[in-house]
């Protein structure tokens, strides 16, 4: 008996053997039209609102910029002071789909910039992501493991909108406290910001304040801002103009050899 030949193999078209890989183009990298995600956190008393409405006044160009205030209306003493002009909305829960409503409000009424003051009230605040969590853990028989299969949604889609936003966004935060010997005597210091663990790596720049309202650049994508040590910010001027400068800067054109 003859033994068949065996069968021929055609190279199919790389669109083909990859699925939907037609869908995924590359094109050169730039940052033109991003805008800027900035938290601040820091213990009450540190200077928290003051500097968060600063810097959106600057980010804003003189134009007025939003407040979601949780402060019971803190964010609105200082209205008028130094030139800064802005609409409020004050929130007294905290619902994350609340805050992803009033975002999008914020949009459609063509803000340039939002400033969420504070965006711990929606984490741990009545109502916030702690609240929604301990509410879906008692229709899973108190089993509060499975309730962040209900919590961990809505706060991963505040976040998306927060990024999502098409102006500015600036976020306080405030600080958990801790008591530390410093010179033999107790002082209170801020750790890490009340949200969820790793919150500040979402935004493009992070910074903390202490109570004498030294500002301190945990982390920053805007180079001129990189690990800066400010006393008594104007925020406006040391933080909003040299985030702008890079975000508008045009980037260098690669050289043709």
């Amino acid at each position: 008996m003859s033994q068949l030949p065996p069968p021929v193999r055609t190279a199919r078209p790389a669109a083909e053997q990859n699925g939907n890989s037609q869908q995924f183009a590359f094109r050169p990298a730039s940052k033109a039209g991003r805008k800027a995600r900035l938290s601040i956190q820091g213990m009450s008393g540190s200077g928290k609102t003051w500097t968060g409405l600063s810097i959106a006044h600057g980010l804003s160009e003189g134009r007025r910029f939003a407040v979601i205030d949780t402060e019971k209306g803190a964010a609105g003493l200082y209205s008028g002071i130094g030139g800064i002009q802005f609409d409020s909305c004050p929130m007294d829960r905290y619902d994350p789909r609340d805050l992803i409503r009033v975002l999008d409000a914020a949009a459609q009424a063509g803000y340039p910039t939002v400033f969420v003051d504070s965006l711990s009230h929606f984490w741990k605040g009545t109502d916030g992501t702690l609240d929604q969590v301990e509410k879906a853990s008692s229709r899973y028989g108190g089993n509060k493991f499975a309730g962040w299969k209900d919590g961990t949604p809505l706060q991963n889609d505040m976040v998306a909108a927060i990024l999502a936003y098409p102006g500015h966004v600036v976020c306080s935060m405030r600080s958990y406290t801790e008591w530390v010997l410093e010179g033999g005597k107790p002082q209170r210091v801020g750790t890490r910001p009340e949200q969820r663990k790793g919150i500040e790596y979402e935004f493009d720049v992070a910074v903390a304040m202490d109570l004498e309202n030294t500002l301190e650049v945990l982390k920053s994508r805007c180079p001129d801002l990189h690990r800066k040590v400010i006393k008594r910010p104007v925020g406006a001027r040391d933080i909003a103009a040299p985030l702008l400068a890079w975000l508008n800067a045009n980037p260098e054109q690669p050289t043709e050899q």
